[in-house]
């Protein structure tokens, strides 16, 4: 049995095929984690969300922005974006079916492996939130993409305020916040002020911010965390930290990481992407 993370698919469900053969990939065998951003910018999302529901159980999945963007769409709460290509589940005779399973999969998640912890997230984790907090506060979203209340959210969902986290937001102001960091957050300040103005690499970080990961005394340090998203980061391979989004649907890489019999015994495999869509 292996255990297995990959970083962000956006709907190349052809990639997806060929990096999982390349992993020898065995529903009764392997775990799977998919990192978020199931969908969009690639031409075959309905692909991708009906190979995850058909191997449930083994391709687990977490929730992205693209993802909650797919939602708010089929809801009539957004319009699509011109470089949006999600008219194959939009359009598609099992919608209905599709869009419920989505609804149903966490914006966080937690495997124990050899008695250690891996924390699973799309984008990122604020510094004052610990890896319980994380849990915590993706169940509370969790709980109302599940709900009825769900085009409400979506309604009351977009927005960069507030920017902070306050364990005394209520509402949908909290819930945006927790939506933020964990399926948009790239850079913050050293006390947790969100930025969602750069997109660029770690490295040309704006003053006074830093990549969310390098905060001093983040609190969910002491946890391997595994996330996707930011394609312009590359591939990080630390003890602390595994980013896994290297641009599939640019055209780069589908990358994915096999755990050994320790979560620090790692194997990066990847298979090379044709482009999608450009940049910009």
């Amino acid at each position: 049995m292996a255990l297995y993370c990959i970083g962000d698919v956006q709907g190349c469900d052809t990639s997806l095929q060929h990096l999982l053969d390349r992993m020898g990939f065995s529903p009764s065998r392997d775990t799977v984690y998919l990192l978020g951003d199931l969908v969009n910018r690639g031409p075959e999302s309905a692909a991708v969300l009906r190979r995850c529901m058909q191997h449930a159980g083994a391709l687990r999945c977490l929730l992205g922005n693209h993802d909650l963007h797919l939602l708010a769409v089929a809801q009539g709460v957004r319009q699509p974006s011109r470089r949006d290509t999600l008219d194959g589940i939009l359009q598609a005779r099992d919608r209905e079916a599709l869009l419920h399973w989505l609804r149903q999969q966490p914006l966080a998640c937690e495997h124990v492996h050899a008695g250690e912890r891996l924390l699973m997230l799309h984008a990122g984790a604020l510094p004052a939130w610990s890896a319980a907090d994380v849990l915590r506060l993706a169940g509370e979203v969790h709980a109302v993409l599940r709900s009825d209340d769900l085009p409400d959210f979506l309604h009351q969902m977009y927005g960069n305020r507030p920017d902070q986290w306050n364990e005394h937001l209520e509402g949908a102001d909290r819930l945006r916040v927790v939506v933020n960091a964990l399926t948009r957050l790239r850079f913050c300040s050293p006390q947790g002020v969100m930025d969602f103005e750069s997109t660029e690499s770690a490295s040309q970080a704006p003053a006074g911010l830093l990549p969310w990961f390098d905060v001093p005394g983040r609190r969910t340090a002491g946890t391997l965390l595994a996330v996707g998203h930011w394609s312009t980061l590359g591939l990080l391979n630390r003890p602390d930290l595994l980013a896994l989004d290297t641009g599939c649907v640019w055209g780069g890489k589908l990358s994915a990481v096999r755990f050994g019999a320790t979560l620090a015994e790692r194997e990066i495999l990847q298979v090379e992407c044709p482009q999608a869509q450009r940049p910009g």
